[in-house]
């Protein structure tokens, strides 16, 4: 595995397994308005695009159902208070950050999570090891993956250009994100996609476990 100076990894499905807590604020706000539940493969599928378009696969005829305003606030307060409960960084990302780290790397996340969960999401779980984390906030302009914008925005706070970077991820998003940034991937797997849907969108390079990254 070639080693890089920088590393921009995606979030959930890549540092952090978020998806039961995922799963429980889509369903806690479906039951509010008597809608029905999703399973957590169902979950699965629906995230990658930012928490809106998350609850657009979610909620019955999505942004057309009049009540999807008030299910989608009813998901982002029930998950800003509950992002906690079960999520945990998958076996050996702490130990794999922690070597980055002594190696001198620089370290960055970029999520479509929302900025403030994510921002908080780093702080609990990586706050000797995360740098820079960049979430979803397109009110000030800057377009959620796969545009680039994130990721421009974490090298500039990071204070590098990416010659040396290398973005990882696991969905095809993290791919086109990748892609859109001039950066070469690294598709992990044990994320939210599998490794026939990544190769179909050009995955070329692979990781099973976090020590491989090192």
């Amino acid at each position: 595995m070639q080693q890089y100076h920088t590393y921009i990894f995606d979030l959930d499905g890549t540092l952090l397994d978020t998806l039961d807590d995922l799963t429980a604020a889509v369903n806690y706000a479906l039951r509010c308005y008597g809608m029905p539940e999703h399973s957590r493969d169902d979950v699965r599928r629906f995230v990658g695009n930012g928490v809106r378009l998350l609850m657009v696969r979610a909620v019955p005829d999505g942004e057309q159902n009049p009540r999807f305003e008030e299910v989608f606030e009813a998901f982002r307060q029930y998950y800003m208070e509950h992002s906690l409960d079960t999520t945990r960084p998958y076996d050996g990302v702490p130990e794999m950050l922690a070597v980055l780290k002594a190696r001198g790397c620089r370290t960055a996340v970029v999520s479509n999570k929302f900025d403030a969960a994510t921002k908080e999401l780093c702080r609990h779980f990586f706050p000797e090891t995360i740098e820079v984390a960049v979430g979803e906030h397109e009110a000030e302009g800057i377009r959620k993956k796969p545009a680039p914008d994130t990721v421009n925005e974490a090298l500039s706070q990071l204070g590098v250009d990416g010659r040396h970077a290398v973005y990882v991820g696991d969905s095809d998003v993290d791919l086109q994100t990748a892609r859109n940034a001039g950066l070469p991937c690294i598709s992990v797997l044990w994320g939210f996609r599998d490794k026939d849907l990544l190769t179909a969108n050009g995955a070329t390079t692979f990781i099973a476990s976090p020590t491989e990254l090192i």
